[in-house]
């Protein structure tokens, strides 16, 4: 891996320090067949990603209102936080909380932007315990427009006082990896979730299974590198 400069780090949650996209695609199934919408898993892995209020609306139109799209979506998350809890610390991505501290002690910014509601994002975090190594928290009731715009990570920055452009993104969604590169962030993408063939197109600085071997920097002239 080509070492890859920085000054900040934003991370997404879901499939990128914690490999649960599996159970959030078997919530959306369940759920969606309630609603009437019979959905395999591979078309949910494939066409389901971003805000939940977005996904409802552009499935369903204007058949339910604002209010109905936010109670769906309340149901569906909870149906993943009772599923996902006994599960989480299990399913931590490889070498994720390790990297993290890491880069705690070396005083690198970091933050999370993530398109799930804030229930979920601090269910994950707290289960973690990286609350306190994180500057800055920003979930989808934070943001006017989901993944690829890159709304989440220039607020993620803006929380750490870091320039967007300067930080470097972890991901593991094309949606993510598409978001990171309008915001004209380096990307490393995690593949728990999609494979390499499904990001042709789009500029990823490298591909990892997990955290593991990688390590930060701290330049003498300022920033930090990512290497392994």
């Amino acid at each position: 891996m080509t070492p890859i400069s920085f000054k900040g780090i934003l991370f997404d949650l879901d499939g990128t320090l914690v490999d649960n996209m599996m159970v959030h695609h078997r919530a959306w199934q369940r759920k969606l067949q309630e609603l009437g919408l019979e959905y395999s898993l591979d078309r949910v892995k494939a066409e389901i990603h971003g805000v939940n209020t977005e996904i409802l609306e552009r499935l369903f139109g204007d058949e339910y209102t604002h209010e109905e799209r936010l109670a769906i979506s309340r149901d569906k998350e909870a149906a993943y936080r009772e599923i996902f809890a006994p599960e989480i610390v299990a399913n931590t991505v490889g070498g994720a909380l390790d990297f993290i501290k890491q880069a705690y002690a070396e005083d690198v910014p970091m933050a999370i932007g993530t398109a799930g509601p804030e229930e979920n994002a601090f269910f994950v975090i707290d289960a973690l315990d990286i609350r306190s190594m994180m500057g800055h928290v920003v979930h989808s009731g934070m943001v006017n427009n989901g993944k690829p715009d890159p709304e989440v990570f220039r607020k993620a920055a803006e929380g750490i006082g870091v320039d967007v452009k300067d930080c470097l993104i972890f991901e593991d969604s094309v949606t993510g990896a598409r978001a990171a590169n309008n915001a004209g962030c380096p990307v490393v993408v995690l593949t728990t979730t999609h494979s390499r063939e499904e990001f042709e197109g789009l500029e990823v600085a490298a591909f990892r299974e997990d955290f593991r071997g990688l390590t930060v920097e701290r330049q003498p002239t300022g920033g930090f590198l990512l290497a392994q």
